[in-house]
């Protein structure tokens, strides 16, 4: 009996591994695919487009300051 239950636990625990790694590797192969870096790109460039012209119509000023003027260093 024990020999019966030792033997069912082993099968559950290799499928419960296998399931894993075939799960952390499909993960892997998702993550690094250029399908998920175009989504991921078209989904930033997406929020940010929507924010840019209110952000740039605040923080533009109408006219710049002067130069900053040239720093010379003391003659030693």
């Amino acid at each position: 009996m024990l020999n019966r239950v030792c033997q069912i636990l082993s099968i559950l625990s290799f499928l419960m591994v296998t399931s894993v790694i075939g799960g952390g590797y499909m993960g892997y192969k998702y993550v690094t695919s250029e399908q998920f870096k175009a989504k991921l790109m078209n989904e930033v460039l997406g929020n940010v487009q929507g924010l840019m012209p209110k952000i740039l119509d605040k923080g533009l000023p109408e006219m710049t300051g002067p130069t900053i003027p040239e720093f010379k260093q003391p003659k030693i």
